[in-house]
């Protein structure tokens, strides 16, 4: 099987699968970063969500070939210990209810407001509406994006 050098959380990985291997199961079952989660396996929901060159990306419908040379980020990646504005604000609104489309949600916010520090409660509507909560979660989901706004940069 071939070998591929990947770069995930800023450190250099070496998998070994084939180049069709979609990323999340390559996060997930080679590098045991089981934070992204899988939700639909389309690229629908959003629960795979990862950051790659600083973009929101699918991962499960995202193949290992198509992140040659870039730089992926994951749920664990988004900071050491918690502090990222995303994270504390999710914590501060108390967002989650089962949790599972939350990382997906948080890595969805975390790059909208690395583009739009100052994002109108339509900005946030509309940058988040590709992530599905089950439990429907959605009104803390704003309230916490914007909580987070107020802390980037």
């Amino acid at each position: 099987m071939p070998s591929y050098q990947i770069n995930v959380n800023g450190a250099s990985q070496t998998v070994e699968v084939t180049a069709d291997t979609p990323v999340l199961w390559v996060l997930r079952d080679h590098l045991d970063l089981v934070g992204t989660k899988f939700g639909c396996g389309i690229g629908q929901c959003g629960a795979c969500t990862i950051h790659v060159d600083g973009t929101p990306m699918r991962s499960c419908s995202l193949t290992l070939e198509q992140i040659d040379g870039k730089n992926i980020t994951t749920i664990e990646g988004l900071s050491e210990h918690g502090e990222h504005p995303v994270q504390q604000a999710w914590k501060k609104i108390d967002v989650p209810q089962c949790g599972y489309c939350q990382a997906g949600q948080m890595m969805t916010a975390a790059a909208f407001l690395e583009k739009n520090a100052n994002p109108t409660e339509e900005d946030i509507k509309n940058a988040m509406h590709g992530n599905i909560c089950r439990c429907g979660s959605y009104n803390r989901i704003y309230r916490a994006v914007e909580e987070a706004a107020k802390h980037m940069g």
